[in-house]
């Protein structure tokens, strides 16, 4: 892997599986639980210069990064909803890079931290209500035409929020920011 994929994923490609252990989704369903309060304790007093830094050459800044997470998950949390109650739903598909520089990006990232902290306490509770049927229920993708069930939609969050708490924290390291 040369350096910009090292920068790209700090913690490596999402590999996730068709099944999981009751045990491992409960320790992914708190990785989800814990990510607001990991966040802001990375982020806490950063300068607007820092927030506006790029985790890497031709990246997301550091403020892109946080209101993409909010946006990020309010759109799972919404699949996640359609996939419990709707049956096999064709879900919403969105541009992620356009929504990084829509203009309220440019704002001071508190609303999306405050944001993630209501969003992924209701997440988690929603989640926690899960039965081993629900967790095999699944959502169509419009541009993958391909299925994908709730349970592994858990792991994939779980990395997704890890995936850029990472590029926060390995900015502050390279930058000597810590």
């Amino acid at each position: 892997m040369n350096n910009a994929q090292d920068d790209r994923y700090p913690i490596g490609p999402f590999k996730g599986k068709d099944t999981y252990k009751k045990e491992e989704l409960v320790a992914l369903t708190q990785e989800i639980a814990n990510l607001p309060a990991r966040l802001v304790n990375e982020v806490q007093g950063m300068m607007p210069n820092q927030l506006d830094t790029p985790y890497r050459n031709g990246g997301w800044t550091i403020r892109q990064v946080i209101h993409h997470l909010a946006d990020s998950h309010m759109n799972a949390y919404i699949r996640m909803k359609w996939t419990l109650t709707e049956k096999t739903p064709i879900i919403k598909a969105y541009d992620e890079k356009a929504w990084a520089e829509t203009p309220e990006v440019a704002l001071d990232p508190q609303p999306s931290l405050a944001l993630l902290k209501s969003l992924h306490a209701k997440w988690v509770t929603l989640i926690d209500s899960f039965t081993e049927e629900d967790l095999k229920k699944e959502f169509t993708h419009p541009e993958t035409g391909k299925n994908q069930s709730l349970e592994k939609m858990i792991a994939l969050y779980a990395w997704h929020g890890n995936h850029h708490l990472a590029h926060i924290t390995s900015l502050k390291q390279k930058s000597g920011w810590n």
